[in-house]
């Protein structure tokens, strides 16, 4: 279980993606004056060295921060990010390469507490000396140092959640990136979650997750979907297609609870550009989601696509039918002896935008092609609406009596 070490993956595209939207989180937490509490439930070593033993055996940072090294027409959105790796690196060699931790204690402000977590034991004892050395550097360039603003320890993260949630000056930014080594890690995340909201709704919870073929991958932004947030954004940056064994890291994705206003926009601009420089072949691309808590899962929507079709709780019992039958509003009334008028259909269930400019559309398993709007007005690609029972339907809903016996439904449960 504490086989895993960072230090064989740290700069791939993975941590781009990662490092990318945590960078532009603290940047939107930091434009408050109010002090808010940083928390790494799986921290690792704080910083990677790119010429190690671990990183050169497997150079999955040629994946990643690698052809953004030398970049210069890179997106405004990425310029703090490469901003930050290249500050560590100041002889203009790729040497060194941050993690979370890093990128919060650079990225947050000196009264912002950060509460790091780690369990592998190796892994602990490098960060807390990295911690220090950075410390220390403050202290000869006569800045102030973070003192006990900054504790270290040696334990689970997803236990810790209980007791530092709420925070002392209601402001939270909690990143969860286990490694996923084993399949009860997906369960975690979920269960830590829950509890966490439920502590803290206002929080702002990112979630790092490998995109893979095994059920509990494939299953796992769904289950974060119904979770008791006001509002989620879910991206996703393959780089290559998947092989037929299923073995090796090609996509990831960074799930946001409660995420900033700006954020959707941002990515529109930004991603594209990320699967043209990190894409190995005609698989690579992007997703984004947004959904909000209107019934509790997903209730994700393409916008622009004309008026809003009725979803989840828009969908309700008629009184007058007798039976118990369901339609939705600007439906007639179904009487008996008549037949149900169709629902809006809904279709549209995804947009995959590719480097060439074009998009790929799903619905019901039937794609069409088209060509990506411009990026000023684009609009998000987003998941079609559920049914009440949680079953996705792309296809017109139709009114009629209501089977007999309960309703089906209810929450789901639920690195690399």
């Amino acid at each position: 279980m504490l086989s895993y070490r960072h230090a064989f993956h740290a700069g791939n595209h993975a941590d781009v993606l990662k490092h990318f939207v945590q960078v532009q989180l603290h940047l939107y937490m930091n434009q408050k004056d109010v002090a808010y509490t940083y928390i790494d439930t799986h921290s690792g070593a704080g910083v990677y060295a790119l010429d190690s033993f671990q990183a050169t055996k497997t150079g999955e940072y040629d994946t990643g921060i690698g052809p953004l090294w030398n970049a210069t027409d890179v997106p405004e959105a990425l310029k703090p990010y490469l901003d930050l790796v290249r500050g560590m690196n100041p002889s203009g060699k790729m040497r060194y390469y941050p993690g979370s931790p890093y990128v919060a204690d650079q990225m947050s402000r000196l009264d912002d507490r950060l509460r790091l977590f780690e369990l592998h034991p190796a892994d602990v004892k490098i960060l807390s000396e990295n911690v220090r050395k950075a410390e220390a550097h403050r202290a000869e360039q006569g800045e102030r140092a973070r003192g006990k603003r900054v504790l270290i320890e040696h334990g689970d993260g997803f236990q810790s959640l209980k007791k530092l949630l709420p925070p002392p000056s209601r402001r939270a930014l909690v990143l969860v990136d286990p490694p996923y080594e084993v399949k009860d890690d997906y369960k975690k995340v979920r269960d830590a979650l829950e509890e966490a909201l439920g502590r803290f709704p206002a929080g702002m919870y990112a979630v790092w997750y490998p995109v893979l073929q095994r059920m509990e991958s494939r299953q796992f932004p769904d289950k974060l979907k119904r979770l008791p947030a006001k509002e989620w954004l879910n991206v996703t940056l393959t780089v290559s297609t998947p092989g037929p064994d299923g073995i090796g890291l090609h996509s990831s994705g960074m799930f946001i609870l409660n995420p900033p206003y700006t954020l959707e926009a941002m990515l529109r601009e930004t991603m594209p550009y990320l699967v043209q420089v990190l894409g190995k072949d005609a698989g690579a691309r992007f997703t984004i989601e947004t959904g909000t808590q209107l019934t509790g899962a997903a209730s994700a929507r393409l916008a622009g696509e004309g008026p809003r079709a009725p979803v989840g709780n828009a969908r309700r019992a008629s009184p007058l039918s007798g039976k118990g039958s369901l339609r939705l509003p600007g439906q007639s009334m179904v009487r008996e002896g008549e037949a149900a008028a169709p629902a809006v259909p809904k279709t549209g269930a995804r947009r995959v935008w590719h480097p060439d400019g074009s998009v790929q559309g799903k619905a019901g398993g039937a794609g069409e092609g088209g060509k990506r709007p411009p990026a000023a007005g684009a609009t998000g690609a987003r998941s079609a609406a559920p049914r009440a029972d949680g079953a996705r339907t792309n296809g017109p809903r139709t009114a009629g009596p209501r089977p007999a016996g309960p309703r089906s439904g209810g929450k789901g449960g639920g690195k690399r």
